[in-house]
């Protein structure tokens, strides 16, 4: 190999990777500037809806220690529901595992803060957020609801809601700073390239569908 075809490789590769960043950067910043208006930190903006739709992650952290993205969303799900801004929560996990089960985690959780089981739904296919949101309408027949996340994945969320004409709104709940934070933010911008492809080239389906199971309300709520 010559200096000057080594020169191009060098070239091309620095071209190619400063393309690529500059699209990754831009789809992220252009789902945000398209979810905003739908995004609240104060839950006193919100619009009262019936239907509260928590996206699970996991309860724990590889260290065994509380996972604070979690734990933040369910404070955020009792919250809304204390203040009477959803009636009705649909907790949407992944439970593709035995001994791993995210909506009756979550559940548990919730009940231990004085929500009764009545008041709860459980979506055991929630395997990614296209899943739990779509599942949302074509499962559980809820085309208006609040969705009960990080702002980061309120952004994705909002846009996958809106593209199937739902009427969603998003409950920012407070995240982690520091090192783990960063991790999942560099995890979130190459998901929001997925979401895009999924969106409007591959139109993505949830993994698991079946017949509809409308939520019905208990009296009390």
């Amino acid at each position: 190999m010559t200096i000057t075809s080594l020169k191009r490789i060098i070239k091309y590769t620095v071209f190619s990777t400063i393309a690529f960043t500059i699209i990754l950067i831009s789809i992220y910043q252009w789902i945000s500037r398209q979810a905003t208006p739908y995004i609240f930190t104060d839950s006193n903006q919100l619009t009262p809806r019936s239907v509260g739709l928590v996206l699970g992650t996991a309860k724990y952290l590889r260290n065994g220690k509380l996972n604070p993205f979690y734990q933040y969303r369910i404070e955020g799900a009792v919250k809304l529901y204390q203040q009477g801004k959803i009636k009705h929560l649909l907790l949407s996990g992944d439970h593709s595992r035995k001994n791993y089960n995210e909506p009756e985690t979550m559940q548990q959780d919730l009940i231990r803060a004085g929500i009764p089981a009545s008041s709860m739904t459980l979506d055991y296919g929630g395997l990614r957020t296209l899943d739990s949101i779509l599942r949302a309408k074509k499962i559980f027949q809820v085309n208006s609801f609040t969705i009960i996340t990080q702002s980061f994945h309120c952004d994705r969320a909002i846009l996958i809601s809106r593209k199937h004409q739902l009427d969603t709104q998003c409950y920012a709940v407070p995240a982690p700073t520091g090192k783990d934070y960063a991790k999942v933010i560099l995890r979130e911008i190459l998901a929001r390239v997925k979401a895009v492809s999924d969106l409007y080239i591959r139109h993505k389906q949830p993994k698991f569908l079946g017949k509809p199971e409308p939520i019905t309300f208990s009296a009390e709520e």
